[in-house]
């Protein structure tokens, strides 16, 4: 059983290439992999899924990301399938979404709301299907609009305290809303929340309801946040759901803002993807890039864009192009 935040005590990174995953006891590496594999099947028997987790455990990424939505919990079984053996040497976040009630056969009825019940249930399924008796970040997947967040504060704390995770945050939740659990934690006995995880990339091809760039508004709102809290990132979507992987029309936003990466990719020798994850990485505010790996060669161009150091010309000239392209979608209103 791991040590619940209320035993953890401080101290030193044991490997040199991890960091401190914001507040916490945690050192992670700085690219995370994903076990959505949406090209693939979701499941335990999805052998290449399994060869890229292990690939990525054998270069040193210890750092997974799986949920729920992936596949009704087939991912979290495929990361379970992985780490066997090897529990003591990663970190395990997957996220609790709400969703509709199996027992209830009216497919209208309203979906089921972050209650202490709720999420004490999908926990412990989700540890059965992990393997484990621990989740390193347990986070909420995105808002529910209805459970206020004291309680939500409360009933994460009973999980971080019972120990069956030992950190908890939130995925998709807009600044204010961080903002206001944050507060909830100051002074209090609570177990504060540790981690965000959220869309952010070069591209920002995805709007938020109200029509805004989402990178600009993390970028804009969320920072502050996270500069002043000390709480981790981990950033999602360095290729932009695919978008940067795949070669555009010539002439069209995207493809200029391609043509710029490839440009700087010849310059440094790297692939593309190892730029998008290295523009991403080279905020201070981002802990670890979130990457979906399909392959084991996407995973090791991947990882190598966390260990890339991008010239100042060259980020600014990526930086540049960025808002250049995200600039043009929210004229155009194009929705993610």
């Amino acid at each position: 059983m791991a040590k619940t935040n209320c035993e953890v005590e401080g101290k030193d990174c044991p490997d040199s290439h991890l960091v401190r995953f914001g507040n916490t006891d945690l050192f992670v590496s700085r690219m995370c992999q994903g076990t959505a594999f949406r090209e693939h099947p979701r499941a335990r028997d999805n052998k290449l899924g399994l060869e890229v987790l292990r690939h990525c455990i054998n270069i040193g990424v210890n750092f997974f990301d799986s949920a729920y939505g992936y596949g009704d919990g087939g991912s979290e079984e495929l990361l379970g399938l992985a780490i066997e053996g090897q529990r003591d040497n990663v970190i395990v976040c997957t996220k609790i979404a709400v969703r509709y009630d199996p027992a209830n056969p009216d497919k209208y009825a309203p979906k089921l709301p972050f209650t202490r019940d709720y999420l004490i249930a999908s926990t412990n399924d989700a540890l059965k299907r992990l393997g484990t008796d621990y989740i390193d970040l347990l986070l909420l997947h995105s808002p529910d609009y209805v459970t206020p967040f004291e309680e939500i504060t409360e009933s994460m704390n009973s999980l971080v305290c019972s120990g069956k995770t030992r950190y908890w945050g939130v995925s998709n939740h807009p600044a204010s809303s961080v903002n206001e659990i944050v507060e909830l934690g100051k002074n209090s006995d609570k177990a504060p929340i540790s981690a965000i995880e959220d869309y952010y990339n070069i591209a920002g091809s995805h709007m938020n309801p109200k029509g805004l760039s989402r990178v600009r508004i993390l970028e804009q709102d969320m920072f502050p946040v996270l500069r002043q809290s000390g709480i981790g990132l981990i950033a999602f979507s360095p290729m932009d759901t695919s978008h940067l992987v795949q070669d555009q029309d010539p002439g069209t936003p995207m493809a200029d803002l391609i043509k710029v990466i490839d440009e700087i990719a010849a310059e440094l020798n790297v692939a593309r993807a190892t730029v998008c994850v290295a523009w991403v990485s080279a905020h201070s505010e981002v802990t670890s890039v979130l990457a979906g790996s399909a392959t084991p060669q996407a995973v090791e161009e991947n990882f190598a864009g966390t260990n890339l150091i991008l010239p100042d010309e060259a980020y600014a000239k990526l930086t540049a192009a960025s808002h250049t392209f995200s600039d043009w979608v929210v004229k155009e209103g194009i929705k993610s």
